[in-house]
């Protein structure tokens, strides 16, 4: 599952023989440059080479024992988590989330003159020592309800689930009830001010099977709750024009990506009923609409939908998309978390929507204004016009202003503000890291496309790069490949500590985008039916190999490591293939069986459609288990877990280690108190990341500079 943390987690983290280290000695003593044609082929530019530093003065060292200052004290001092961007009535908001506050969520607003302002120059909104963050679906999103103006403020309270109004003063007034039954999220308030229109999650009966998922309406002076969309199994994205309410809806054993529902009612209608209102678009049961918006002067309703093959927008009426593409708007993992809206309304009315390109964001703006026709006067942005290399969350401004979150490969994701008429350099509001490294540690990715089994599947490539070291020993360095969570999701290129963390030390990475990530259109989206590891097995080994092949990896010195549904294509690597020689699971799921049975309800039916049904297809499902193969794994794995995670529980860990330890296979469990799915401590995410190198610092036998004393068992 996609990580639910806030702050990204940091690092997305055989056949060696498991009682002996691979030694220096048996690495080839070869150049330690990366040959120039492996270049050519990968890395096309000089980016992510040395700087030009005289050969007497740079150390000769082995790949993956440099030293670097990207230490993971610092990427956890300097750093926040930002997103949840948003414009009302002249100022700009945010939600920053906080490893050294264990990981509060806090609502800031930008004030750049004020006494009190941080290093990002924002003030605290939120309540000193509250979490704004909620627990609809378990990942959240959308915990932040903005109306008008200021006084029209609202918030989910992570300890209570209670959605609070925000005072003038800095305090806050819970408007519903008591307990921790009722979660909300995804909200917006009426016209008047008077009601929110949310997403409502029941627990009164805590089982997954048996929480109901509503829209409903709340009254904000009386907290009253009036139930306006319900029997079915989940619920997003209400959006209100006039009397019309617009929502998404969709039932087991679907995910919001497979297939959806656009429905409209009415406020006052008679029935709550979703089964009883007005059917927009998904008809066919196989179509995913998402991100439905109402036009603010011409009261059209827009949405997502991919059946052309990619994600599109489409008017309410209309069986052809107004913006006929062959990229996919929406964002980077639409689905995943609550109040997602790849697209908005300018103040003059246009479109504003983003999407990627060859590795890139794009601004397209476009009138959309004549309800009988497509889209017209289509203007495009991007790097060339002052853009950063990757953003999204576009919000409007006052006049031409936009403002959204972005980054680069040398830039932390940020707030920027930038001007559809002037154009220029995009300024940076408030910035997710205080870091500031030379540009000779920082290894700028490049897009990778290689051959697989299904034709081929994309990656970016990071070479390891500090300007103070060479090698001379090593042909090539360590390889660490990283499988991003999900699985349908997919990875970016914003500035990432914790990938620096590792170039900067010697390693190469390749971030995969593995068959079912999202951003390359329907087909390649659902690589995964019913084959989830396989196809994704299949890729992350298969871009491990073309490095190899092409260079630029150490065939010897291959590892792995993700988190969640990472997690299990990198078990699942390890027990059912022989590329990789050591791996990091990250609350990774080990028994897929246990999964299907001990899960949230978002994710209860997820299965099914990765895998097979349950229990009918359990031989499937016990097949493709690592638990289930542990007479195949012969390498090193080391495993990190969250004691409260909820998604991937902690016994899928303990499991897996208990198999690995009867066997013999160097092992070592970690288990961090306080931590759910994602770590969001500080000190958790410091020692994950500080774990992790010194493994394999001890499978490879690396003399890791300040390693950090790990007890693996069975070495």
């Amino acid at each position: 599952a996609a990580t639910a943390a806030l702050l990204p987690l940091l690092t997305r983290g055989f056949q060696l023989s498991p009682t002996s280290p691979l030694a220096r000695a048996t690495r080839s003593s070869a150049s330690s440059q990366l040959s120039s044609s492996s270049l050519q082929l990968s890395v096309s530019d000089t980016a992510n080479q040395p700087s030009v530093v005289s050969a007497s003065t740079m150390i000769d060292k082995p790949y993956g024992e440099w030293e670097s200052p990207i230490t993971s004290k610092a990427i956890t001092a300097g750093s926040v988590g930002l997103g949840g961007v948003h414009y009302c009535n002249g100022d700009v908001y945010w939600l920053e989330g906080r490893p050294q506050e264990a990981g509060r969520n806090v609502l800031c607003k930008y004030s750049p003159d004020s006494a009190e302002k941080s290093q990002r120059n924002g003030v605290d909104v939120s309540p000193k020592e509250s979490n704004v963050r909620t627990r609809v679906h378990e990942y959240g999103g959308g915990a932040i309800v903005f109306g008008k103006n200021e006084d029209e403020i609202y918030y989910s309270e992570f300890a209570t689930q209670r959605l609070c109004h925000l005072l003038k003063d800095g305090t806050s007034k819970p408007i519903t009830e008591e307990g921790e039954r009722y979660r909300f999220a995804d909200g917006v308030v009426s016209e008047d001010g008077e009601v929110i229109y949310a997403v409502r999650e029941d627990h009164t009966k805590p089982e997954p099977k048996n929480v109901v998922n509503e829209i409903v309406s709340i009254n904000v002076k009386d907290g009253s709750i009036k139930v306006l969309a319900g029997g079915n199994d989940f619920y997003s994205n209400p959006r209100v024009n006039g009397n019309q309410l617009a929502y998404i809806t969709w039932n087991h054993p679907n995910m919001p990506w497979d297939a959806t529902e656009l429905r409209v009612s009415t406020l006052d209608s008679a029935s709550n009923k979703s089964s009883e209102h007005e059917l927009i678009a998904g008809s066919d049961g196989d179509t995913s609409i998402i991100q439905p918006l109402f036009h603010p002067d011409t009261g059209d309703l827009l949405y997502i939908s991919d059946e052309s093959g990619y994600y599109n927008i489409y008017r309410r009426g209309s069986d052809e998309s107004i913006l006929p593409m062959e990229y996919d708007f929406g964002g980077a993992a639409p689905g995943w978390s609550l109040g997602q809206q790849g697209y908005t309304f300018l103040n003059d009315g246009r479109l504003a929507a983003q999407y990627s390109k060859d590795g890139k964001s794009v601004l397209l703006v476009a009138n959309v204004s004549d309800s009988n026709n497509a889209a017209s006067d289509i203007i495009e942005y991007g790097s060339d016009d002052g853009l950063p290399m990757m953003f999204g969350g576009v919000h409007p401004g006052e006049g031409d202003d936009i403002y959204f979150m972005g980054g680069s490969p040398s830039t932390a994701s940020s707030i920027y503000k930038w001007n559809l008429q002037s154009k220029g350099e995009a300024s940076i509001l408030a910035c997710s890291s205080e870091l500031s490294f030379d540009e000779d540690l920082i290894s700028v990715p490049k897009q990778i496309e290689f051959p697989t089994t299904l034709g081929t599947a994309f990656g970016y490539y990071y070479a390891p790069k500090n300007g103070k070291y060479t090698c001379t020993t090593d042909a090539a360095p360590p390889l660490l490949v990283k499988a991003h969570g999900g699985p349908t999701a997919c990875t970016g290129t914003s500035f990432n500590a914790g990938i620096q963390y590792w170039t900067s030390r010697g390693f190469a990475i390749l971030d995969v985008d593995y068959g079912g990530s999202t951003g390359y259109g329907r087909d390649y989206r659902r690589r995964l039916r019913k084959s989830w590891g396989i196809v994704d097995i299949d890729d992350v080994c298969a871009g491990a190999e073309y490095l190899v092949k092409e260079g630029l990896a150490d065939g010897d010195r291959l590892c792995i490591d993700g988190g969640s549904a990472g997690g299990y294509t990198t078990l699942g690597a390890l027990a059912f293939r022989d590329v990789f020689k050591a791996g990091t699971s990250l609350y990774g799921i080990g028994d897929l069986t246990a999964l299907a049975g001990d899960t949230h309800k978002f994710e209860s039916r997820y299965l099914d459609g990765l895998v097979g049904t349950y229990p009918e297809e359990e031989d499937v499902y016990k097949e493709r288990s690592p638990i289930e193969s542990v007479d195949t794994l012969s390498c090193p794995i080391l495993l990190l877990q969250g004691v409260e995670d909820k998604v991937v529980p902690p016994n899928q860990a303990e499991m897996m280690y208990n198999a690995l330890l009867k066997k013999g296979i160097p092992t070592c469990l970690k288990l961090y108190e306080g931590e759910q799915h994602g770590f969001r401590k500080a000190e958790n995410i410091e020692d994950a990341l500080d774990s992790e190198l010194a493994f394999y610092g001890k499978v490879f036998g690396m003399d890791v500079p300040e390693s950090v004393d790990l007890k693996v068992a069975n070495i």
